[in-house]
């Protein structure tokens, strides 16, 4: 079974199962990890699912499109690494994949 783990800014860590084609707010959502609150609903219209995703996965899932970095810009914690979970397909290649969780989304 692939999975994906949420690392909170505490250190607490939750994984929830990949369901390939959802987007990783969806998964996230679906496993009530805390700090994704995706609360547009997944029309990248809020920063309520910001993550930090490690160098290495962030270059795989390409860079953010114009409606994105809007969001991302409006984010005080945005990182270099940022992403909006709603705007990441989940696949089972990302097995293992480690997603930050900003502190102050919580």
């Amino acid at each position: 079974m692939a999975k994906i783990t949420f690392t909170t800014h505490e250190g607490a860590v939750h994984q929830a199962e990949i369901v390939a084609g959802k987007s990783l707010m969806q998964i996230a959502t679906d496993h009530a990890i805390p700090g994704i609150d995706g609360d547009c609903g997944g029309e990248c219209a809020c920063g309520t699912c910001h993550v930090i995703l490690d160098a290495k996965d962030f270059s795989k899932m390409g860079s953010p499109k114009a409606d994105e970095e809007q969001m991302l810009s409006m984010t005080p914690e945005r990182q270099t690494t940022s992403r909006l979970a709603c705007q990441i397909k989940v696949s089972t290649e990302m097995d293992g994949m480690n997603v930050h969780l900003p502190e102050f989304q919580m």
